[in-house]
């Protein structure tokens, strides 16, 4: 009865866009040699959100016979649709990659809940993702709504207060900065080789 009366406006939607990347094999074999380098020279690497996993470096995108900078330009018409879909003006100069990094989880290792700041999107690649080796996270940004809970008999979309996403390789998720997200503990024997990176709209 109520149907013909209902009307249900979803006003303010938390996207995460989710692409396979073309030729993703290519890229991840190319971009493995790469990352293990770049490890094997900087065992140290930065401490972020990363509880025991390595954190790279940014990327020196500079060097336009490297992997990342030839990955980044395969995936810009990716970026751009993020933008379409937005209703965002893209400008290609005013389009700024801020930064790019790699992430290497062993077993046992994870990473905290985050966001990135002073940018308009971030990104997760998945160059190598093995069964079980820890899903993408995201939490509700909207405070009011994780810190009040009503008791639910099922899961909606409007009573979720967090999700998880599957890692699979060549998989690209596109998401809002602003988004907390973390990553789940690898329980597998591999390594999970995520590349992540910011875009930034410039003045």
């Amino acid at each position: 009865m109520l149907e013909d009366e209902k009307k249900i406006l979803k006003l303010f939607p938390l996207p995460i866009f989710h692409y396979k990347v073309k030729d993703y094999e290519k890229h991840n074999e190319n971009l493995s040699k790469y990352i293990y380098n770049l490890y094997e020279n900087d065992k140290n690497g930065l401490k972020r959100s990363n509880q025991g996993g390595w954190h790279s470096k940014p990327f020196d995108l500079k060097k336009k016979d490297d992997a990342p900078f030839h990955f980044f330009m395969n995936i810009q018409k990716y970026v751009a649709d993020v933008f379409r879909e937005y209703g965002w003006l893209y400008t290609p100069g005013k389009v700024n990659l801020t930064e790019m990094w790699a992430i290497i989880n062993k077993k046992n290792n994870f990473n905290t809940e985050h966001t990135h700041p002073n940018n308009y999107l971030s990104a997760a690649y998945y160059v190598k993702a093995p069964e079980n080796c820890g899903s993408f996270n995201i939490s509700n940004p909207n405070q009011i709504a994780r810190e009040r809970i009503a008791i639910s008999d099922k899961k909606t979309e409007f009573n979720r207060v967090s999700a998880q996403i599957k890692p699979v390789e060549g998989d690209l998720l596109l998401f809002p900065a602003y988004l907390p997200h973390s990553v789940g503990m690898n329980s597998s024997d591999e390594d999970r080789i995520v590349i992540s990176f910011n875009v930034d709209i410039l003045k």
